[in-house]
C-alpha cells in the first residue's frame, strides 16, 4: 500500500521486480548470452535452461536461448511446499528468493514448457553438504579441486536450481551431451544462520550423514513435475488476474495483450532503442526517455 501511495507522486519512479521489463530484457539478452557462449564453448547441444522464479526475470533467457535452439526446454522452478503454479496451491517455505505466491507480471508463461517442484529440506541438506563436505564428495568419486570450489559458491535457491536441473534432465532423458544449464542466484554468505538453524534441528552432519545425503542429489524422482500444455498455459496467464489487476492496478487489456507473441518480442527488441539513447547520450547527443 505504502508503494502504491508513493507511484502517486510524479517524482517518483518505483522499480518493482516483478513487473519491470527491464528485468526480463536483460535476462533474455545477457543471461542468454553468456549461456549460449558456455555451451558453445564446450561443444555440447542445449538441453534445458532451467530457472526457478523469483521476480521471473531469470527465466526469460530461455526464450533466447530457444531462438538459437528449438529443442531446448525451458524449466521453471518452484517450492514443492508453496506450488503456485503447479495446482494454485499456497504455503510457506524455506528457499529464499523464490516462490512468492503468484505468478509475477514478467513471466512469458507461454514460453515455458516444464514445471519442476522442489522440496525445500533437501535444498537445506544439500546446501550444507555442497558447503561443509567437500572431503566426502571428495571420496565419492567428485575431482576434490572441483568440491573444494563449490564451498561459498551456492545458497539455498542455487541448491533448488540445481536439484530441479537434475530431475528435468532426468525427465526429458537428456544425456552427456545435451547441456543443462541453471544459475547459482546466490552463494553462501547469506546463509549460515540458516545451517545453525538445521544444526539445531537435526544435530551437526557427521561423515554418515554425509553420505547419505548424496542421495539428495542422486535420487531426485520425477514426482512433482507438471507439462506445460496449452490449458495449462492458459491457467498460468490467468492467475496474473489476482494480483496484477484485482490489486495492482492493470487492466484486463494489458492482461490479454501479453498472450500475443508480439507483446514480448517489442519488449525484447526495445533493447535497441534503449542502448542507442544510452549512446546518443555518452556521445552528447541527447536523446529522451527509452
Amino acid at each position: 500500500d505504502k508503494v502504491r501511495d508513493l507511484r502517486g507522486t510524479a517524482a517518483n519512479r518505483v522499480l518493482n521486480q516483478f513487473e519491470e521489463f527491464g528485468n526480463y530484457r536483460f535476462h533474455f539478452h545477457c543471461t542468454a548470452t553468456a549461456a549460449l557462449e558456455v555451451v558453445q564453448d564446450l561443444g555440447l547441444g542445449f538441453g534445458a535452461f532451467v530457472s526457478a522464479m523469483g521476480s521471473a526475470g531469470t527465466i526469460g533467457a530461455g526464450e533466447a536461448v530457444k531462438r538459437h535452439h528449438p529443442g531446448c526446454a525451458t524449466v521453471a522452478v518452484e517450492p514443492v511446499q508453496c506450488p503456485t503454479l503447479f495446482n494454485v496451491g499456497f504455503g510457506t517455505h524455506r528457499i529464499e528468493g523464490i516462490g512468492d505466491k503468484h505468478v509475477t507480471w514478467i513471466h512469458n508463461v507461454w514460453a515455458t514448457d516444464l514445471l519442476v517442484c522442489v522440496d525445500d529440506q533437501e535444498c537445506l541438506e544439500g546446501l550444507e553438504l555442497l558447503q561443509q563436505g567437500p572431503d566426502v564428495l571428495a571420496s565419492e568419486g567428485v575431482d576434490a579441486e572441483l568440491a573444494a570450489s563449490w564451498v561459498d559458491a551456492f545458497g539455498i535457491s542455487g541448491v533448488c536450481n540445481v536439484l530441479a536441473s537434475i530431475k528435468a534432465a532426468r525427465y526429458y532423458g537428456l544425456g552427456p551431451k545435451e547441456a543443462v544449464v541453471t544459475v547459482a542466484t546466490d552463494g553462501f554468505d547469506r546463509y549460515p544462520s540458516v545451517l545453525e538453524r538445521l544444526h539445531r534441528e537435526q544435530g551437526t552432519m557427521n561423515r554418515d550423514e554425509a553420505r547419505r545425503r548424496l542421495s539428495v542429489f542422486r535420487g531426485q524422482k520425477s514426482d512433482g513435475i507438471l507439462e506445460a500444455t496449452r490449458e495449462v498455459r492458459r491457467r498460468w496467464h490467468n492467475q496474473k488476474y489476482f494480483t496484477w489487476v484485482e490489486q495492482q492496478g492493470k487492466s484486463v487489456d494489458d492482461l490479454r495483450a501479453q498472450e500475443d507473441p508480439a507483446f514480448w518480442i517489442s519488449h525484447q527488441e526495445r533493447a535497441k532503442v534503449i542502448d542507442r539513447r544510452i549512446q546518443e547520450r555518452r556521445t552528447g547527443g541527447g536523446g529522451g526517455r527509452a
